[in-house]
């Protein structure tokens, strides 16, 4: 793995981090984002101030939300996070996040796929 790969992978950390955990989108798209913030997630908004209300919007609706990072994997431009999210009142999500890499090491796109942690499984396997 090459140092720019590791060096991602450490970012969509500490970006998400940032993000969420410490409820900071707006430094975190200054710090973290390049001039470009592609979204694919449905729920949010394209680009950085869409990105930066929503979950400005989330700290105030959910206090005390956190993620957990559970496996990160990196292959060129791409990090994925395995994420275990806790929103406080509502459901815990199992989540993949990937995050798409410049040049500069800024991240410019993201995708993510979330699943409710269900109360009962056919298997005592966990989701992480």
């Amino acid at each position: 793995m090459t140092h720019q790969t590791e060096t991602n992978k450490a970012n969509a950390m500490a970006f998400y981090d940032l993000m969420f955990n410490q409820c900071d989108p707006s430094g975190a798209i200054e710090q973290y984002a390049g001039d470009v913030y592609i979204q694919h997630n449905p729920h949010v908004g394209d680009g950085k101030a869409a990105f930066i209300a929503y979950f400005e919007r989330m700290a105030a609706e959910y206090p005390g939300k956190q993620v957990r990072f559970v496996r990160s994997v990196a292959e060129g431009d791409l990090v994925v996070l395995h994420c275990h999210q806790t929103w406080p009142g509502s459901d815990d999500y199992a989540g993949i996040d990937i995050f798409r890499f410049d040049a500069n090491g800024k991240v410019v796109e993201h995708w993510d796929v979330l699943q409710v942690i269900p109360t009962e499984s056919a298997h005592d396997n966990g989701m992480f």
